[in-house]
């Protein structure tokens, strides 16, 4: 895989390691036992309301969540992590990407935010990507899998207003699933520093040979010159009309929150919408589910 330079270490909080690491640099977490259960539930459901066709229910699929949680803060200003964690547990997502994730700062606690939501969640294996230090801990990105993580590193991106990064993960999330790349992302803030980010990441991840989820807050709508950019690699699928506009969550105007994925020919995608969340952050999830060739 091309542009490794410029990685930064994962699986973090503060200056503490987060779980533990192999000898062969792996992350070795405890193992969800309760996985399979979840996925059942997931896909009974799916196809009684008519997501997922019964003929692709057989076959294994990855569900994925993206969620902008304003550091646990909701509309109502309180930080709340369980509130959180029981957004994301309802929806049964393998992988979650989260956006604007606090480890050990003042504001919220020195709370190890990512620790804590991966067991209020039940996704144990989990990793951090800083942005920068922020008031005697850390800000950035997490990510929280049901299954082990393989491979994690934190790219840095061009800054601006504030430093960025992309946390991603190569991961498995069943035997007879293909190994994927999940790439959690923030961009920000104009759109002259948004379109740099965006232009490195085709660097790092555009010659990738497994296939590659690009999932977060792009700050960005889609048809203007970031994701138009982003659209020469990855595919933006489109949302139900009913349910794509992600911010703010009370009443949203905009679609900001996306999920892109490549290659074509490798991803079907059973089901991408906007989850009808009103309380819990500013931003609304985005679920995605697919089926990887």
């Amino acid at each position: 895989m091309s542009g490794r330079t410029g990685r930064q270490a994962v699986s973090r909080s503060g200056d503490r390691t987060i779980g533990r690491t192999t000898g062969s640099g792996r992350h070795d977490t405890a193992v969800l036992v309760r996985r399979p259960t979840r996925l059942l539930r997931f896909l009974t459901v799916a196809v009684a309301a008519g997501l997922v066709p019964a003929s692709t229910a057989a076959q294994d699929t990855v569900r994925v969540l993206s969620y902008n949680i304003r550091h646990g803060a909701g509309m109502d200003g309180r930080v709340d992590l369980e509130r959180t964690a029981a957004v994301i547990r309802a929806l049964a997502p393998d992988v979650v990407l989260l956006q604007e994730v606090d480890s050990c700062t003042a504001r919220t606690g020195g709370i190890d935010q990512a620790g804590a939501l991966a067991e209020l969640a039940e996704l144990p294996h989990y990793a951090f990507g800083r942005f920068m230090e922020y008031e005697d801990g850390a800000y950035g990105m997490a990510i929280l899998s049901a299954t082990p993580v393989f491979e994690q590193w934190n790219a840095e991106l061009p800054g601006g207003t504030e430093p960025r990064s992309a946390l991603a993960a190569r991961i498995r999330p069943s035997p007879s699933v293909p190994e994927l790349v999940v790439v959690g992302i923030h961009l920000y803030r104009t759109e002259t520093e948004r379109f740099e980010q965006a232009r490195r990441l085709i660097d790092i991840f555009g010659e990738e040979t497994a296939p590659v989820l690009l999932v977060g807050d792009f700050n960005s709508e889609p048809g203007d010159a970031v994701m138009r950019l982003l659209g020469e690699r990855w595919t933006l699928p489109p949302k139900p009309s009913d349910a794509r506009l992600t911010w703010p969550a009370d009443a949203p105007r905009v679609e900001i929150d996306h999920a892109m994925y490549r290659p074509e020919q490798r991803i079907e995608v059973l089901d991408y919408r906007v989850i009808d969340e009103r309380l819990a952050s500013d931003h609304r999830p985005v679920l995605l589910l697919v089926a990887v060739r």
